[in-house]
């Protein structure tokens, strides 16, 4: 479970603060497929960035699995990012030099994975997102499309229990982005917590849950039927 209690995030231009949070309160349960929307400047992906641990709060507590994770430590904090978030963004965020293959392999890496299930693992991956022909092919020979299914595929190559995804179609034409959502939307169907930012009402009104924010505050949040439960993101 993720609980935010009284969260605040101020950012200061020169002699100026602007509060990109106002005191935030907000739950959501292991399974929920949520989406945040709200115009430019709204707060949101300031407050995925607080969730994903991108991000620290200037006031307020922030659960994570019932435990305090407000004040870890950097280290701590990549830890528990690698153990249970997975995130997705825009701009995809892919490494240049490294082929699709590569991209996918890279937090396997960084967590100590042993060769050879390093390998299988980013096979099953390439099979799974449909990219065994674009294995050894690098971000600049990717379509659009191509190259957000690689950062699906390497958000979720360590299985985190929670997706965050920040305008996943932004840079995405409307089929592309569409089938993109599918691929986010069966990860949710899977068990995976999927929690999506946007400013297109659309591409949000899919959730379950819709949350709206105005001037960094919370002020609809509504849910559309039930969502299957889960256990606690453990």
């Amino acid at each position: 479970m993720i609980r935010l209690t009284d969260i605040s995030r101020v950012f200061h231009m020169g002699d100026q603060g602007v509060r990109a949070l106002d005191g935030i309160d907000l739950e959501i349960d292991t399974g929920e497929y949520v989406s945040i929307m709200g115009p430019s400047g709204s707060g949101k992906s300031t407050l995925l960035n607080v969730i994903g641990l991108l991000d620290q709060p200037d006031g307020g507590r922030y659960e994570l699995d019932g435990k305090d994770v407000t004040d870890l430590s950097e280290i701590e904090k990549a830890r528990v990012r690698r153990e249970k978030i997975g995130f997705v963004f825009q701009s995809f965020h892919l490494v240049p030099r490294l082929t699709a293959a590569e991209n996918i392999e890279l937090p396997l890496i960084l967590e100590g994975i042993p060769p050879a299930e390093r390998k299988s693992r980013v096979n099953e991956a390439l099979r799974g997102f449909n990219l065994q022909d674009r294995a050894t092919h690098r971000p600049s020979e990717l379509s659009g499309g191509q190259r957000q299914r690689v950062a699906i595929a390497r958000a979720t190559i360590l299985r985190p229990t929670a997706l965050l995804a920040d305008e996943p179609t932004g840079n995405l034409d409307h089929r592309i982005g569409a089938e993109v959502m599918g691929l986010l939307e069966g990860l949710h169907e899977a068990g995976t917590t999927l929690i999506v930012v946007t400013h297109d009402r659309e591409l949000g009104a899919r959730a379950h849950r819709h949350i709206a924010m105005r001037d960094g505050k919370i002020v609809s949040d509504e849910r559309q039927g039930k969502f299957p439960g889960g256990n606690s993101l453990a």
